[in-house]
């Protein structure tokens, strides 16, 4: 049976190879569709009174680093074109939501539910109902990873578990 691997094709090959299996692309994803929707979600994030300090605190004066960040990650997503190298998790981990920056509240549900109400408010306005709904699925999907990432980071049991708590092993002498 033949095997096929990188050494098989090329680079543009492969690249090719991708985008025709890439879920966004069989929608009608485009890079420019990409760009178009992670800028007008940004600035609805930036004028939103909940998220927008909370985003201008992290992100301060590197805007268009981070909006090139994004379409890279949409991009990589929808488009498959691997271009995201980024690590999300610690990211939002590390997020502080309190206004005075010290109080050592983080991101939880309602700040991604507010994140992807106005996500979905964006796709709707600016892409087909099958994009649309495609880009609101993999948003959903990353939202539920990265608060359960963040919860996990608290130490905070997933409702999965139930009740099930994590004790230290206590070490009982020898009977």
């Amino acid at each position: 049976m033949a095997h096929h691997d990188d050494t098989d094709s090329t680079y543009a090959e492969r690249a090719g190879r991708r985008a025709k299996l890439a879920p966004g692309a069989q929608a009608g994803v485009t890079e420019d569709i990409v760009h178009d929707v992670v800028h007008a979600f940004y600035g609805r994030i930036r004028a939103d009174a909940e998220l927008g300090p909370i985003f201008e605190r992290v992100i301060g004066d590197r805007w268009d680093e981070h909006l090139a960040k994004m379409c890279d990650f949409w991009s990589s997503v929808l488009l498959m074109t691997g271009r995201y190298a980024g690590r999300p998790m610690p990211a939002h981990v590390q997020i502080d939501t309190g206004t005075d920056g010290k109080s050592g509240a983080g991101l939880d549900a309602t700040h991604f539910a507010r994140w992807l109400g106005l996500f979905r408010q964006t796709v709707a306005e600016r892409c087909t109902p099958e994009q649309a709904a495609l880009f609101e699925d993999r948003a959903q999907k990353i939202a539920q990873s990265l608060l359960m990432g963040i919860r996990f980071a608290r130490g905070e049991t997933p409702d999965w578990l139930g009740a099930a708590r994590s004790e230290p092993v206590r070490s009982e002498p020898a009977a």
